[in-house]
């Protein structure tokens, strides 16, 4: 085999970041992808199927219970599939999925025996044939968002394991942030795109051209990635800088890292008898749901609570204002490296410093709803921040596990905590959709707000709430820094 590793001299090369730049693309897809069911749904697709915040509570449960099972299979996918194509099928399938959601509309026509858009919205509503309409349309729905549940699951676990490949430990928080930041971008970008094309050319076209994104990064991704020791383009010197932790010194001895091709393979239920696995499993169950409950609601929360619409210039406007808040998390992962530079601490006790601080920021989140009684910019800029709290603490738990685990279970221990996080997240979108349907009907009364408001409250005091108690249980589980090693 050839390379370009036959000396240390020159200039560090830095493709790692080319990497993680295509890292950051397929993130911003996959969260565009994600993104367009909620930016369509309230003004679009609602009207158009007889809807109300039940069908889509359920839509989006299901979706994160898929979503979570088929994570703790796709960890153990790209590992035995290996970066490179298990990237390629996960990107293909949930961009095949993106695009199913285009053919819902003509099959409820079909199935339900109307010609087309304009009939089913004809229907009156709460009549028998609204019901069967809505009913119908959200199993078509539903199996559209199972193909892209099935493809989006690879995402988190493949980009963990080729960060794991291309960045030292110490660096692995801040890669993570920055590809990370590609959720943030992606749900930037959603409202100024998203509902100018539903407006323009129809929902179904929305989901076409979105779901197309994916097929071209695929392109690029066949060319340019290689493991790092194989890649043309990363000198010896780069090489070093990435093998840096093989000589890592742990309780004053040297720990040699082992390199995957040369380390024992854990099975699934070997990384389950780990207290690490657990911890990371628990962070994710509760936390993962407070990012998909406002990337998924805050939407409808807007058109529901204040009557403005994702087409309409101040929608568009507060939507990109919360996501570009929440692009300060980049900096929340170049925090650990900090504390590491500064105190000497390893990057386990540094990261979980940093998660502290970033667990005690969506406590603001508490005020969204109160605030929002003054300008609904209030609760947007607190929901951003709480947006922004939490991709700094996905970025470092994410990382916790390439700091603990081999690197060829990297890719299973995160599919493992994301499927915790996706029951987490299954639960909370099921209990929204339920709650605001409940408050609604029965004029629900809580801190002084009524109907959707106060459900509304009862779910941000929950997501005020949940990384103080994920953070302690970690801690709890995992006290001090202690890194697997396979015999």
């Amino acid at each position: 085999m050839t390379n370009n590793k036959s000396t240390l001299a020159g200039k560090m090369t830095q493709y790692r970041w080319v990497i993680c730049a295509m890292l950051f693309f397929a993130t911003t897809v996959n969260y565009l992808d994600r993104q367009v069911l909620s930016l369509t749904w309230d003004e679009f697709i609602k009207p158009e199927f007889h809807w109300n915040e039940y069908h889509y509570g359920l839509i989006t449960s299901i979706f994160s219970i898929v979503y979570a099972v088929c994570m703790l299979f796709a960890g153990r996918f790209i590992d035995w599939m290996g970066t490179k194509k298990g990237y390629l099928w996960a990107i293909g399938v949930w961009s095949v999925g993106a695009c199913m959601h285009a053919l819902c509309g003509v099959a409820t026509e079909a199935w339900v025996g109307l010609p087309n858009a304009a009939a089913l919205r004809a229907v009156e509503a709460g009549s028998a044939m609204a019901a069967t309409i809505a009913m119908v349309s959200m199993y078509f729905f539903i199996a559209a968002r199972c193909i892209l549940a099935l493809g989006e699951a690879g995402n988190f676990p493949a980009a963990i394991k080729v960060t794991a490949e291309y960045f030292p430990k110490k660096d692995r928080a801040y890669a993570t942030s920055i590809f990370n930041a590609g959720a943030s971008i992606g749900a930037l970008f959603a409202p100024l795109t998203i509902p100018l094309l539903a407006k323009a050319w129809g929902w179904e076209m929305a989901f076409i051209v979105i779901g197309a994104l994916g097929f071209v990064w695929m392109g690029f991704w066949v060319f340019m990635y290689k493991k790092p020791s194989d890649h043309p383009k990363v000198n010896a010197a780069e090489l070093e800088y990435i093998e840096q932790d093989k000589h890592e010194l742990i309780n004053g001895a040297v720990a040699k890292e082992q390199k995957e091709e040369d380390c024992p393979k854990m099975s699934f239920w070997k990384t389950l008898a780990f207290k690490q696995t657990w911890a990371f499993a628990f962070g994710k169950f509760m936390t993962d749901g407070v990012w998909w409950f406002f990337l998924f609601w805050t939407p409808s929360y807007l058109n529901s609570q204040f009557g403005i619409k994702m087409s309409e210039g101040l929608g568009v406007a507060l939507i990109f204002t919360l996501y570009a808040i929440t692009m300060l998390s980049i900096y929340g992962g170049k925090l650990p490296t900090i504390i590491i530079n500064k105190t000497g601490l390893n990057p386990y006790a540094a990261r979980m410093r940093a998660m502290l601080i970033f667990a005690f920021i969506p406590l603001l989140v508490l005020l969204a709803q109160p605030m929002g009684t003054i300008s609904p910019w209030f609760p947007i800029i607190l929901i951003g921040l709480g947006g922004a709290a939490h991709q700094s603490w996905s970025a470092n738990i994410f990382s916790t596990v390439g700091d603990m685990f081999p690197k060829s279970a990297i890719a299973t221990v995160t599919g493992i905590g994301g499927m915790a996080g996706g029951v987490g997240s299954m639960i909370l979108q099921w209990f929204a959709g339920w709650l605001f349907v409940h408050a609604e009907e029965t004029n629900m009364a809580y801190m002084g707000f009524e109907g959707k408001p106060a459900g509304y409250f009862v779910v941000f005091c929950i997501c005020a709430v949940a990384y103080l108690i994920g953070w302690i249980v970690m801690k709890a589980l995992v006290p001090k820094y202690k890194p697997i090693v396979l015999e």
